[in-house]
């Protein structure tokens, strides 16, 4: 195993390795799956696999523990590239199948919150991450780990040009979406059933100016208690299930 760390790194689960095969498979060196495990969603995995010719390996529950560390594995583990592969924003709009979802983050610079924000975008079933290369902590070995796998679950997009990047949204069909605590709109009046990206701007300097002059339309979260703004990981997971709500029709 210690060929394996060397020559790649390890990613658990099946959303994860099921999404590292839809996203990148060519960074899928092989997938190690519990012997004998032969359900339905195994099954569905290990012909994605065949598809993408990546090669399946059953392996014991002891070797997929000491491969998965900590993590929870449930009974498949996939090898991939130690290489990141750049991903392009025409990559992610090209290839989806439901009405966009897109979390956009203006300028933030702590790597925890980026590393959050991937795990929220995850869980809300976001397609991508789209933030700007200047000005913005990127995506590092720290927010990585606070990602806990996210990082390699929900594309990251990095962006030369944050302007010009939302409006070839917006010309693609993407309703752009800016939070600001001063509009008089609330989240909760925006039609999220559309194909949309939520805008949210940096720790405590909120959206730069040209980025909120290029959004569509600017909603606000409405603030009940004393506080005046939100963590940006926590406000976006706020305007992401909302527009999950919203299209689950509940």
């Amino acid at each position: 195993m210690a060929d394996d760390i060397k020559s790649g790194r390890f990613v658990h689960g099946f959303h994860a390795v099921a999404a590292k095969l839809r996203h990148d498979a060519d960074s899928v060196l092989e997938i190690f799956i519990a012997a004998g495990r032969h359900d339905a969603r195994a099954r569905d995995l290990v012909e994605r696999a065949e598809t993408a010719n990546v090669r399946i390996i059953p392996t014991d529950a002891q070797r997929l523990d000491g491969m998965a560390g900590t993590h929870r594995h449930q009974g498949v583990v996939a090898r991939v590239s130690a290489q990141r592969k750049e991903v392009r924003l025409d990559d992610v709009l090209d290839t989806l199948t439901e009405n966009a979802l897109l979390l956009v983050l203006d300028g933030v610079q702590d790597p925890h919150n980026l590393g959050a924000c991937l795990r929220v975008a995850d869980a809300a079933g976001a397609h991508a991450v789209i933030a700007p290369k200047d000005r913005a902590v990127g995506l590092n070995a720290t927010a990585i780990k606070v990602a806990s796998g996210a990082a390699d679950t929900v594309p990251y997009v990095s962006v030369t040009n944050l302007a010009r990047s939302l409006r070839e949204m917006q010309e693609a069909g993407v309703w752009c979406v800016g939070a600001a605590g001063e509009s008089e709109k609330s989240l909760y009046q925006i039609d999220q059933k559309v194909p949309l990206a939520w805008v949210l701007g940096a720790e405590g300097d909120g959206l730069r100016r040209l980025t909120r002059e290029t959004c569509d339309e600017l909603a606000q979260i409405p603030m009940l208690g004393s506080v005046e703004s939100l963590n940006v990981s926590v406000a976006s997971g706020i305007c992401l299930f909302e527009a999950r709500r919203q299209r689950s029709g509940a």
